[in-house]
């Protein structure tokens, strides 16, 4: 009997131990189940968790029954349509950024050519003031020569031994700033003339003057020989006598060579040659004649 005992209490403590190790067991469940629930949790925080904050809402009235969660859901839900109509009549242009980068690149393009424009107008200013200032230089230069000789000359082509000091004629710039933007006056006043307008001036004495301005600009700048076709037409045998002791100076002077067209025998007696055309009825043609005066010179 007393063994028997002993082996119950053995069986009963063995039935005590495995109701130990299984709480033991369900209680290590419990805790693995725990920590795979902290790693969703942490895994959750790990994907970013959005709590949603309603609070801005300002109307935070919980709905008593159906009917008042319907009306509430009803008003919702006509403010959503009132907004997606509004969005509709706005009409948004989705494709805003793309045309506006289109347009602020052709923009700079815009720009871009513009300032080379400008560049171009300035250079192409530049250039012209440049010329303008070389022009106007020219010009002076030229004008001054001319207004320097023009009394000279005239006095040489009008002095007689009556009168040695000849006449007077000068030139005057209407705008003296820019020369280009007025006229050129010429005066002239033969011997023993009060001035007078150059339209006031006889025929003959407008020729004188037209051929001293000619002369004048003559020396300026040479050029090989002149042609003067019948200059002496209005001229008396006065003024042609003096014309021609003109140009026979200056040829002797200034090697200045003058082929003149004249039916006065003042001018040929002062030439260095004579060239006369004739028809020649035999042949139908124009025939030639030259004499060289240079062996009967004084």
């Amino acid at each position: 009997v007393s063994t028997q005992s002993t082996w119950e209490a053995v069986v009963s403590t063995q039935s005590t131990w495995e109701a130990v190790v299984s709480t033991q067991s369900t209680w290590e469940a419990v805790v693995s189940t725990q920590s795979t629930w902290e790693a969703v949790v942490s895994t959750q925080s790990t994907w970013g968790y959005v709590d949603y904050d309603f609070a801005s809402l300002g109307d935070m009235e919980y709905c008593k029954d159906a009917g008042a969660y319907n009306q509430r859901k009803t008003g919702y839900v006509q403010r959503m349509r009132d907004i997606e109509e509004e969005m509709v009549k706005i009409a948004p242009n989705m494709r805003a950024i793309e045309q506006y980068n289109v347009v602020a690149g052709r923009a700079r393009e815009v720009q871009a050519g513009f300032s080379q424009a400008k560049l171009a107008v300035e250079q192409t200013r530049q250039r012209f003031q440049r010329v303008e200032e070389q022009r106007v230089k020219t010009f002076r230069e030229a004008f001054g020569h001319v207004e320097k000789n023009i009394s000279h000359v005239y006095q040489d082509l009008t002095k007689s031994a009556n009168f040695p000091m000849g006449g007077t004629a000068y030139l005057h710039l209407e705008v003296t700033t820019e020369p280009y933007a007025g006229g050129i006056k010429y005066h002239a006043m033969p011997p023993m003339k009060r001035f007078r307008d150059m339209e006031q001036l006889s025929g003959g004495e407008r020729s004188v003057a037209s051929l001293a301005l000619l002369f004048a600009v003559h020396s300026y700048r040479p050029s090989p020989f002149f042609v003067l076709d019948e200059v002496d037409a209005a001229l008396d045998g006065a003024n042609v006598n003096k014309v021609a002791n003109y140009i026979r100076q200056r040829g002797k002077e200034d090697n200045l060579q003058c082929i003149v067209i004249s039916l006065k025998d003042a001018f040929y007696v002062k030439s260095d040659a004579l060239v006369g055309v004739y028809k020649d009825r035999a042949s139908e043609s124009s025939g030639v004649l030259v004499v060289d005066l240079a062996k009967w010179e004084d």
